[in-house]
């Protein structure tokens, strides 16, 4: 089967996951989170992607990212991965392939779900077991946008940086995000946006994606077609 078209907006978000073959481990040691952060950062910069959230799970990543061009971020996952999988292999004496195919992306609305989408993101250590607060996972972008952590990976989006004037500001408003959960709603359109290659998105949004990517950013809807009356 073909594949789809990627969709692209000019100054759209993106919700991007890298999975690891057969959801194997793609991070053995703290060297390799720091090796990873060095590569994406390479492949962010020399292609244009500005990166908003991440999260690095022992078996994949998730990425809150802007592609500056069309082909930014698939330019840049290709770089990322390649230097990546170098290394991997060479430091764990391995052949053959480290990730499930091709990444998985989708454009985000950013006015309706990017500040959601983040806390999605940082949040998936607290979902899998691992810690008991965003805070205390190393390997995510909570600690730059709620504590101030440098962190040189990031580009604050647009909607981040007006939570507040002041740093401080800012990083309180976005603590008190973390106070609620996340909306089961919100899990289940952020993941299957992300996972069925749908925009993101309200409807006029979706319609946005459409015209401009020339194929369907939604599901159909569901049920049987409406009878025609005028049919015998």
């Amino acid at each position: 089967m073909a594949r789809l078209p990627r969709y692209f907006a000019p100054n759209c978000p993106q919700h991007v996951i890298l999975r690891g073959n057969n959801r194997d481990p793609v991070f053995v040691s703290d060297d390799d989170y720091v090796k990873f952060a060095q590569c994406l950062g390479e492949a962010a910069r020399d292609h244009g992607v500005a990166i908003h959230a991440y999260v690095f799970m022992t078996n994949h990543i998730h990425l809150l990212a802007t592609p500056a061009t069309e082909t930014a971020l698939s330019k840049g996952m290709q770089s990322l991965g390649r230097k990546y999988v170098q290394y991997f292999n060479y430091t764990y004496q391995r052949t053959g392939t480290l990730w499930e195919g091709r990444y998985k992306a989708t454009v985000v609305d950013a006015e309706s779900y990017l500040l959601t989408c983040m806390r999605y993101i940082e949040l998936n250590p607290v979902r899998a077991g691992m810690v008991e607060h965003p805070g205390d996972y190393r390997w995510s972008s909570y600690r730059a946008h709620a504590q101030g952590e440098p962190d040189a990976l990031l580009t604050p989006h647009l909607l981040y940086r007006r939570l507040g004037r002041a740093e401080e500001e800012r990083q309180a408003a976005y603590r008190q995000l973390f106070r609620a959960q996340l909306a089961k709603a919100d899990l289940d359109a952020i993941r299957e946006a992300t996972n069925k290659a749908w925009a993101l998105g309200n409807g006029r949004f979706r319609e946005k994606i459409e015209a401009l990517s020339g194929r369907r950013a939604a599901p159909l809807p569901k049920g049987r077609p409406k009878r025609d009356e005028n049919r015998v």
